[in-house]
């Protein structure tokens, strides 16, 4: 187990090395939108495994967290402060839907999440020169 385990982070941190910048944003929504699943998956069973609950949903705001500090408010513009207000608010239905223990506002918050997912995609889709970030740059999902 220890071995499959140590394989699955390499292969990790090497899709992360290698991945675009653009890839990488994808790649955090889907973490993002995986661990909002898991604690709407428990929530939705009426789960009294609380602890499970509150821990997906911290690394759901950890990344969205992430995402919103990697934002250059400077050079993006409009666009940049749309998104932090977009992750703002994410991070504020993710933190209600915990306290409260309800899906409501995870349900809001994946329909956005996976928009932005999908127009990310679309513009990775369309721009097939940026395949790499430059060593020591982006951000560590490998964790």
């Amino acid at each position: 187990m220890a071995y499959q385990q140590s394989s699955v982070s390499a292969y990790r941190q090497t899709s992360v090395k290698t991945a675009s910048q653009g890839r990488i944003i994808v790649m955090l929504y889907d973490e993002a939108l995986r661990q909002i699943d898991v604690a709407e998956a428990l929530l939705a069973g009426r789960s009294r495994e609380l602890d499970k609950i509150n821990n997906a949903l911290v690394k759901a705001q950890d990344i969205i967290t992430e995402l919103m500090v990697s934002l250059d408010l400077e050079q993006g513009g409009e666009i940049a402060q749309n998104l932090l207000r977009l992750y703002l608010f994410f991070n504020d239905r993710l933190m209600e839907a915990n306290v409260k223990k309800e899906q409501e506002p995870l349900q809001e918050v994946r329909g956005l999440i996976v928009n932005l997912r999908d127009a990310w995609k679309q513009i990775e889709s369309q721009s097939p020169d940026a395949r790499s970030v430059p060593s020591g740059g982006g951000v560590n999902i490998a964790g």
